[in-house]
């Protein structure tokens, strides 16, 4: 489904210029969630930005479903973590889950039905004639991840989509991705800085380095299914998985003091 060759990016020119990935190699399976984790700073939303076509980075190639990413591709959605800057207070939560459909040239009545049935998948059925104010930050969020659903995409990105929320919240969020991840069977690429978080709603987990980016660690999770918050984290694979993770992230942050 994805495939990145030999990433390059920087920012700038000259002597301030700023290497934020390089030469970075990566792929994901078809149905595949990929968990990606990193130090602070080492160009996770970078990455997520130049899969997702909002920059061109300067050098190597991204392919979607053996499409050169040229542009933002149709087959793409994205869900960044601050929803309040991604919902439009003034739209309705249905019109705001059902805005991107315009570009699947789908008439009003299909619209409003897909929006639907994405606010029913998240739990907020009957959500869609309020406003975003009206609701808590981890339903906003729930509102945001509809919105993707509802476009059907090939591939859903999600840029550290639960680090405004509380942590019960986030425990509740990270049980919808893989809800809807297993209703969909769509493919996921995840970024997010919390190790435990990486390790219980990822197929695999990618460590990437401190900038310029590249991969360091590139670990299979093999969990017993179905996940849940309790029986999951004390299953002896995830805390052998967590501790491998930690120790690679730990020692990339090492590495850069």
């Amino acid at each position: 489904m994805l495939e990145i060759s030999n990433l390059t990016h920087v920012y700038g020119s000259g002597p301030t210029a700023h290497r934020a990935i390089d030469g970075l190699d990566l792929s994901v399976a078809e149905g595949e969630l990929l968990s990606v984790v990193g130090p602070s700073g080492c160009g996770k939303s970078t990455l997520i930005r130049c899969i997702a076509g909002l920059i061109r980075p300067t050098g190597g190639e991204i392919r979607i479903a053996g499409t050169p990413v040229r542009d933002t591709p149709d087959n793409l959605a994205v869900v960044f973590q601050d929803y309040s800057r991604s919902l439009f207070p003034w739209m309705s939560v249905a019109d705001n889950v059902a805005l991107p459909l315009r570009r699947r040239n789908m008439d009003k009545a299909r619209r409003r039905a897909a929006a639907q049935e994405a606010l029913e998948s998240v739990g907020l059925a009957a959500a869609g004639k309020k406003y975003p104010f009206q609701l808590s930050g981890g339903m906003q969020q729930r509102v945001a991840i509809a919105r993707a659903l509802a476009y059907r995409p090939s591939l859903m990105l999600m840029d550290e989509p639960f680090g405004s929320v509380d942590a019960q919240t986030r425990e509740d969020l990270e049980d919808l991705v893989l809800q809807v991840r297993g209703h969909h069977r769509m493919t996921i690429v995840l970024i997010t800085h919390d190790i435990d978080e990486s390790v219980y709603v990822g197929d695999r987990v990618v460590v990437l380095s401190k900038a310029p980016a590249h991969v360091v660690g590139d670990l299979k999770v093999d969990l017993p299914a179905p996940r849940d918050q309790i029986t999951t984290r004390e299953h002896p694979d995830f805390v052998h998985l967590r501790a491998e993770v930690g120790r690679l992230v730990r020692g990339v942050e090492a590495a850069a003091s």
